[in-house]
C-alpha cells in the first residue's frame, strides 16, 4: 500500500496538486493499491504544532510514502530522517520568487538537510534533477525523473478576432504577471484580450499589485484576472485562446504550458527554469525583460500567419508526450 502525503487541499487546481491526483487515478486503473495522506496547508511555514501533528500523522502512514516536497522541503531534519519517505518534489522551496535574502537561505538549507535524509527523490524535469545534484548534494543514482502526462487534445482554431491571450496559474510573484501586463501596456495600438485563471488566494498583495498594474495601464476593460477554474472550464478555456503567455521567473516543469501545447496553441514563454526544455518550440524571451516581451507579444498578436505555424509545431510535439499512465508507472516503480 502506497501513502502519498500531501499538504492543504488536494482538490486544489494548481499544478502539484493535479499532479498528485492524476497519479493517483491511474494508480487505480493499473491496480496500485494506495492511500492519500493528508498534511496541514500551513506547509511550507509550519509551527511547532503542525510538525507535531505530522510527526503522527506519518508515524501511522502507509509505506512506501512519498511526501510532497510543498511539505517535505519544510521538515527539520530529524523528521526527515524519521519518515523514511521518498519526495516528491515540483521545484526547490528556495526558488520561489519573493523570498528575501535571508529566507530564502534559510530555506536552502533547511530543505538541503531533510533532502539528505530522503530513500529517493522523485521529480518533474530532468532540470530540476540537474539542479538537486549540483545545487543540494543530492547523488544522481538517488534522483527519478517522472515528467507530468499529457492528455490528447484537439488543436484550437485560433481564429479569435481579436485574438485572445491565455495565462494559467496561480497569481504570486513567480508567475510573473506583472511583466505581462505591463508589456500588453505597450501592444494597446493591436487588438487583443487576455485572460489570467490561477489561485488569487496565494499572496493577497501580488493580486493587489497586478490589479493596480492594469488599472493604471488603462486595460481593465482587456484584461481579466478570472481566478481559479473547474478543468472542464480550463479545457474549454484552451480551446477558445489564440495565444499562450507563460511569464514565469521559474517553472520546474511548466504542465499549463504543456496543456497549451496539446491544444495547439502558440506559446509565449520566458526561459526561465524548465520552460525551455518543457517547451522548445515556444517563442522564449529572457525572464523579466518587458521590452522583449513586449516585441514578442506584437510579433504574435499582429501575425495570424505566425500564430498557426507556432500553434500546429505546439501541437506536433505534444502529441509525442507520454500520456499519465506513464508518470504513474514511473512513480509507483521509483517506490518500489
Amino acid at each position: 500500500m502506497i501513502g502519498l502525503a500531501v499538504p492543504g487541499d488536494l482538490e486544489a487546481p494548481t499544478g502539484g496538486y493535479v499532479y498528485a491526483r492524476r497519479v493517483m487515478a491511474e494508480w487505480v486503473r493499473q491496480g496500485v493499491a494506495h492511500r492519500a495522506v493528508p498534511l496541514s496547508a500551513a506547509f511550507p511555514v509550519p509551527d511547532a504544532e503542525v510538525l507535531r501533528q505530522t510527526r503522527a500523522r506519518l508515524a501511522e502512514a502507509p509505506r512506501p510514502l512519498l511526501i510532497d516536497g510543498l511539505a517535505y522541503g519544510a521538515f527539520p531534519a530529524v523528521l526527515a530522517a524519521e519518515a523514511d519517505a521518498t519526495v516528491l518534489l515540483h521545484h526547490p522551496l528556495c526558488d520561489e520568487t519573493g523570498l528575501d535574502a535571508g529566507r530564502a537561505a534559510l530555506a536552502f538549507e533547511t530543505e538541503r538537510a531533510a533532502l539528505a535524509h530522503a530513500r529517493h527523490v522523485i521529480v518533474t524535469s530532468p532540470l530540476t534533477a540537474r539542479d538537486l545534484t549540483a545545487r543540494f548534494g543530492v547523488a544522481a543514482e538517488r534522483i527519478t525523473v517522472a515528467e507530468p502526462g499529457l492528455d490528447p487534445a484537439e488543436p484550437s482554431p485560433l481564429t479569435g478576432d481579436p485574438p485572445h491571450m491565455l495565462a494559467v496559474g496561480s497569481v504570486t510573484p513567480r508567475k510573473g504577471y506583472g511583466f505581462l501586463v505591463e508589456a500588453l501596456g505597450a501592444c494597446t495600438d493591436l487588438p487583443w484580450t487576455c485572460t489570467i485563471y490561477g489561485a488569487t488566494d496565494r499572496d493577497d498583495g501580488e493580486v493587489r499589485r497586478i490589479m493596480a498594474l492594469i488599472q493604471r495601464a488603462g486595460l481593465a476593460d482587456r484584461i481579466r484576472l478570472a481566478g481559479p477554474v473547474a478543468p472542464e472550464r480550463l479545457s474549454c478555456a484552451y480551446r477558445e485562446a489564440d495565444v499562450f503567455a507563460a511569464p514565469s521567473l521559474h517553472e520546474g516543469y511548466g504542465m499549463a504550458v504543456a496543456e497549451a501545447m496539446a491544444h495547439g496553441l502558440p506559446v509565449l514563454a520566458s526561459r526561465a527554469g524548465a520552460l525551455p526544455e518543457t517547451a522548445p518550440v515556444a517563442r522564449l524571451v529572457p525572464p523579466g525583460d518587458i521590452p522583449a516581451l513586449a516585441e514578442a507579444l506584437r510579433a504574435l498578436l499582429g501575425d495570424a500567419p505566425l500564430r498557426r505555424r507556432m500553434g500546429a509545431a505546439s501541437h506536433a510535439f505534444a502529441r509525442a508526450r507520454p500520456g499519465w499512465d506513464e508518470t504513474a508507472r514511473i512513480v509507483a516503480q521509483a517506490l518500489r
